[in-house]
């Protein structure tokens, strides 16, 4: 039987070309230019540490070049902890093919055979003191070539800087308060820009008095499209000034009713849906049930809640444009810029900066087709748009509300025999250039508006959208997973971190929990036993081990456990979370398990993992968007609390590192487990199972009168 064919990882095939990704510069350096880009993850550090394995140069040789769609490679976007799963595979494929090259080259030119050749810090040398470099070759070895399937990257033991933890190459600009963010960037002649939206759900523009606007000195011009409006300034001070003055000025349609907050459940059942089936699985042999137990499980709408609001810079040239962006899909958002301007995309070049606070489907991208509308009116000089914390936390687009009902079939011994999962919920993807429509804001604000794009949820191939982490990974007799995704769509939602993943895992890690309660089993054996996927067992294993798994039982203090394979497809991840619950729940420590295959950069898995824990335990403690029936309240930090420093628990993480198996993403991994386990950890503590997120105060009380 013959082996199949070797193919090349998804995003070289997308992007063959060799010189798109490895560049040899004169002064003795490698640019690398991934299609991926920063968002804090650290991610140029660890494809800088595959590029230096690979080509077997100094790490410090290597500069990492941000994506911009003159020149990088196409990657779609950086989500889903897909950067190391798809650049990562490429880039090290692609310096493979380029370090096989040029000993080829350097066997022609010193007549010796390539295997014979070694390669230290882009020095190629060989028998009787032979040697030459990447750059005396460099004129000599085109990459101007498609990549070969056939190159072989390095066997694991061979890679000497992967798989140990480096400084984060990004760092240094940081903490020496370089302008790397794009918010602190200046460029020549730099004009400000603001733009007028209504507080009022869905409300229109349809009259604007500029006469009081056009008073503020410091006013360069008031742009009017449709319902889009804004000013531009000679300073950020003048551009609010003016803004506030053309706020004055304005007149609004009536808005869009929205849901009951304290009802979401009712009002995502209630909404006319799209369904699907995700997976079923029938039972080998029927076993009769003896009871069913029926539980709901909800979380709110969540905000990116990201540190600056978002922000961006454009400017005109006739008729192209240049724009500057944290984006995290530059040739998505340059799709979607391509139809609204009605130019040819190669008209438009869409750079990426990194921004202070960004993940997810943020505001980004609305803030980019905001500064490519206002430039048009800046005769040629660079305009930069802030929104404000407002903006972003009232138009910018939320993380999907859920309701979850799961019911459990058990045998008169507490055993699963059967189970069924249904989600109601948004989509949780609104991205731009994934449609013929825009998905940005502006694009239904101006004259000839595009509609609101309805949020739909990616193909399960892709790990899901609603349905993300909704099949069991646990081996069950039976089940059935099905998804209602609803097609309106009164508040706006996207991409958040996990999708909906982290409700998935919460929802079935809780009822386990419940269960295995119910059998008086521990909670981890009881995990165990449902497993057969070795590495899913492994990480159980070690977190429990790690936090001493269970410890005696005190007074106000409780423990809890969760499990979940990101995607079912990604990393794995178990947390213990310890809690204390008197006035208010306050988690202490958080211990977690992680096994991503090949860890890079084992600091920067790390720090990724605390980061999602940190963020997860604020999701189930905070965070909740808030409004009544006509806009959005939680509009700053104070309607919106997030976990602040003092509330930080401790987080002690361990990698089980798999350096022989491909790498995947650490970013999502830990939200779903941390979510369950501080969920867990409540019933430990009090003897309530609180099944709406966030936990507060009024919903343990609340929990605790339903159960008396």
């Amino acid at each position: 039987m013959t082996s199949p064919a070797p193919k090349l990882p998804v995003s070289l095939t997308a992007n063959p070309k060799l010189s798109s990704w490895v560049r040899f510069t004169d002064e003795g350096r490698v640019a690398i230019s991934p299609g991926k880009v920063e968002i804090g993850q650290g991610i140029v550090t660890a494809l800088a540490q595959i590029a230096a394995d690979e080509l077997d140069v100094d790490l410090a040789r290597v500069d990492m070049i941000r994506a911009s769609t003159a020149t990088s490679p196409n990657e779609g976007v950086t989500s889903g902890s897909l950067s190391i799963q798809q650049s990562g595979r490429a880039l090290r494929h692609a310096c493979a093919d380029v370090r096989q090259r040029f000993l080829a080259a350097a066997s022609e030119r010193l007549g010796v055979d390539a295997s014979s050749l070694d390669i230290e810090d882009g020095t190629i040398s060989g028998p009787g003191n032979v040697r030459t470099s990447y750059w005396e070759l460099a004129g000599d070895v085109s990459l101007d070539h498609d990549a070969s399937a056939s190159a072989a990257a390095k066997i694991a033991t061979k890679r000497a800087v992967a798989g140990h933890s480096v400084q984060r190459v990004d760092f240094p600009d940081k903490v020496f308060a370089q302008p790397r963010f794009i918010h602190d960037r200046a460029l020549p002649g730099l004009l400000h820009g603001r733009v007028l939206r209504p507080d009022v759900s869905g409300a229109k523009l349809i009259a604007l008095d500029e006469t009081a606007a056009r008073a503020v000195p410091g006013l360069v011009a008031i742009i009017r499209d449709g319902g889009f409006a804004g000013v531009v300034a000679d300073a950020e001070a003048a551009a609010e000034a003016a803004l506030t003055a053309l706020r004055k000025g304005a007149t609004w349609s009536a808005g869009e009713a929205l849901p009951d907050e304290d009802d979401l459940a009712g009002f995502l059942k209630s909404q006319p849906v799209e369904t699907t089936v995700i997976d079923t699985r029938a039972a080998a042999t029927t076993a009769k049930a003896a009871r069913t137990l029926r539980r709901q499980y909800t979380r709110p709408y969540i905000a990116h809640g990201s540190i600056a609001p978002s922000c961006a810079m454009a400017q005109w040239d006739g008729d192209r444009v240049h724009v500057w962006t944290h984006s995290q899909g530059v040739y998505l958002l340059r799709a979607d810029l391509a139809i609204v301007l009605k130019l040819p995309a190669e008209n438009i070049v869409v750079e990426h900066m990194e921004g202070a606070g960004c993940y997810g489907h943020n505001a980004a991208d609305d803030v980019a087709l905001d500064a490519v509308l206002l430039a048009k009116a800046a005769g040629g000089r660079s305009v930069r748009v802030q929104w404000s914390r407002h903006d972003e936390m009232s138009h910018a687009p939320f993380g999907a509300a859920m309701a979850i009902e799961i019911e459990a079939d058990l045998d008169t011994d507490n055993e699963i025999v059967g189970w069924r999962h249904m989600l109601w919920s948004n989509g949780h993807a609104a991205r731009p250039g994934r449609a013929a429509q825009p998905a940005l804001l502006a694009a239904t604000e101006i004259a000839n508006p595009y509609p609101r794009m309805i949020s739909t949820n990616p193909p399960a191939a892709n790990g899901g959208g609603g349905d993300r982490n909704s099949v069991p990974l646990y081996d069950l007799p039976a089940w059935t997973i099905t998804s209602h995704r609803l097609l309106t769509m009164p508040v706006r939602t996207s991409a958040l971190r996990t999708l909906g993943g982290q409700g998935n895992v919460f929802a079935i890690e809780s009822l386990l929990d419940e269960i295995a309660t119910l059998r008086g089993e521990d909670p981890i054996a009881f995990r165990l036993r449902h497993l057969r996927d070795e590495r899913a067992k492994d990480v159980i294993r070690a977190a429990a081990r790690r936090a001493q798994w269970k410890p005696q039982k005190r007074s106000g203090v409780g423990h809890g456990a969760g499990f979940a394979r990101y995607k079912n497809t990604g990393a794995y991840c178990a947390a213990i979370a310890e809690i204390e619950g008197d006035d208010d729940i306050r988690v202490k420590r958080l211990t977690l398990a992680v096994d991503v295959g090949e860890a890079i950069n084992p600091d920067g898995v790390i720090n990724q993992i605390e980061g999602g824990a940190i963020q997860a335990t604020s999701w189930v403690l905070k965070e909740r968007v808030r409004f009544d029936r006509t806009r959005i309240t939680s509009t700053s930090w104070t309607d919106y609390p997030i976990l602040t420093f003092s509330e930080v628990p401790a987080v002690d993480v361990e990698i089980i590192q798999r350096p022989e198996i491909e790498p995947v993403g650490a970013g999502e991994a830990a939200h779903g487990p941390v979510t369950a386990a501080i969920a867990n950890a409540v019933y430990d503590c009090l003897g309530v199972r609180v099944r709406d997120l966030p936990i507060t105060r009024d919903r343990i009380i609340a929990a605790m009168e339903l159960a008396s």
